[in-house]
């Protein structure tokens, strides 16, 4: 009885319990499990925008480099000169590559049967031809190179040397031959239309920044080996 009495002279508190939100402990769960990857995804975002920053100008310098890196002279591409055995005579002193034979007297014949009349004016050109034509022309015309580059390429820098390049008139025009007024001529409107089914394809367009435009002047690209040598040019 003694110990009771001294057991009530202390007053003992009553334990209590303390209920934790379960909505804002689960918040606190979702947000520890996924930190760590809302941390990454932050990472990577801020390291790609770092770098987009950095590398953008390096981009650009890379991009000038790749554009002078295509060796041009005078705003003209390289060209090999194409192997004689792959060439064959269409007309007196017309020679062009094997490959593009068939669909250029093709288009010529199609283009007859609808009252227009193609001539071939000029194929393959050699690298020494070229040479006589830029140099001995530019001397008569008393051009300097750049001049003279717009209205022809220099030896080497040529399409009619790969033996894929044919210059085209209207035989019931020939007063338009290598004239930009060829483009007026029933020949030149038919092969705007048709050309494509062929796979010629003008070379100097009116957007062309560094050669003339010459409507006269068409490429081939009907074959592997053809769509090789203008890749670059293309591009």
């Amino acid at each position: 009885m003694e110990q009771n009495k001294d057991l009530n002279q202390y007053d003992i508190p009553f334990a209590k319990r303390i209920y934790v939100n379960k909505s804002n402990s689960s918040l606190l769960k979702k947000l520890l499990i996924f930190s760590p990857f809302l941390f990454l995804l932050f990472s990577i975002f801020a390291l790609r925008l770092v770098r987009n920053v950095e590398i953008g100008p390096l981009i650009n310098l890379n991009f000038k480099a790749e554009r002078n890196q295509d060796h041009r002279i005078l705003g003209h591409l390289p060209y090999n000169e194409i192997h004689k055995e792959k060439l064959v005579l269409i007309e007196p002193n017309i020679e062009v590559h094997i490959d593009m034979r068939d669909s250029l007297l093709n288009m010529r014949e199609e283009a007859k049967n609808e009252g227009v009349y193609l001539v071939f004016l000029s194929g393959y050109r050699s690298i020494n031809l070229q040479n006589d034509i830029f140099y001995s022309l530019k001397s008569i015309r008393n051009q300097e190179a750049a001049e003279r580059a717009r209205v022809s390429a220099p030896p080497g820098y040529s399409e009619h040397s790969t033996g894929f390049a044919i210059d085209i008139g209207d035989a019931t025009q020939r007063k338009t031959d290598f004239e930009v007024e060829f483009e007026n001529t029933d020949a030149f409107r038919w092969l705007k239309k048709n050309a494509a089914k062929f796979h010629f394809k003008l070379s100097f367009n009116k957007n062309n920044k560094y050669i003339d435009y010459e409507p006269w002047h068409w490429r081939y690209e009907g074959s592997i080996e053809a769509l090789k040598v203008f890749e670059i040019s293309n591009r």
